[in-house]
């Protein structure tokens, strides 16, 4: 599970810096953040599993 709240907090880090010079609209930066939004789903499904 660390590693996945490791790579999400990268991913943000990304997003955020792709973020300050690109446009919303840019593929990069859509692509950053659907990476970003796979992976909380995936934390989340996690916590479901184990709090289940």
């Amino acid at each position: 599970m660390e590693e996945v709240i490791l790579r999400i907090e990268e991913l943000r880090l990304e997003l955020n810096k792709l973020a300050t010079y690109r446009l919303l609209s840019d593929p990069e930066l859509i692509d950053a953040s659907q990476r970003l939004d796979e992976l909380l789903n995936q934390y989340q499904r996690m916590l479901q599993l184990r709090n289940a």
